[in-house]
């Protein structure tokens, strides 16, 4: 019998919290993920399915355990707690049965927080998303260093990268250099 743990994507048993100056990097692991893609003719039955609000272009949108966000049209990420949706896409496929296609994507991205006072100057470095004007609730999907991703503003000091899964560490060291560069 093998005894197996699971790893975060950065390939530790413990998700990695960085501290560079006033910036902290977050590995963040206890999320789910689940796509949602509404199928034609099925948008007004899929909204009404759904325990939220389904946000706009752009845009998140959280209510009770449940957090959207967009990511093309009639298509969006949906995020729930680990400890409580393991199956979030099953669950999610149950509500909304044949309005939707829902695809498990929890093993696929991965997340890191990233908060402090130097943010935006972090992000100009990296991306060209432009995070200055970004409001809270604002997600865009542009590039982090070389690497596609989404960059999803929680408030002001305080912002959320989701890059695929198999790019983490590149993602992670990119974070990590551009944070020194202005520590």
């Amino acid at each position: 019998m093998h005894k197996l743990k699971p790893i975060t994507p950065l390939g530790a048993e413990e998700p990695r919290v960085d501290q560079i100056g006033t910036l902290t990097i977050a590995e963040v692991v206890d999320q789910a993920l689940a796509s949602v893609a509404a199928r034609e003719g099925q948008l007004a039955a899929l909204q009404k399915a759904l325990p939220l609000t389904l946000p706009g272009v752009g845009k998140s949108a959280t209510q009770g355990d449940f957090t959207a966000f967009w990511t093309g049209p009639d298509q969006w990420m949906i995020s729930a707690g680990h400890d409580q949706h393991e199956l979030l896409a099953a669950e999610l496929k149950q509500i909304v049965g044949d309005t939707a296609s829902v695809v498990e994507q929890t093993d696929g991205w991965c997340r890191f927080d990233v908060s402090g006072d130097a943010l935006c100057d972090l992000f100009e470095r990296l991306s060209n998303v432009p995070v200055r004007t970004m409001a809270t609730g604002d997600v865009i999907r542009g590039t982090v260093e070389h690497l596609g991703a989404f960059l999803w503003r929680l408030a002001d000091d305080r912002m959320v990268v989701i890059g695929p899964r198999s790019s983490a560490a590149s993602l992670h060291h990119a974070l990590v250099a551009a944070a020194r560069s202005v520590a």
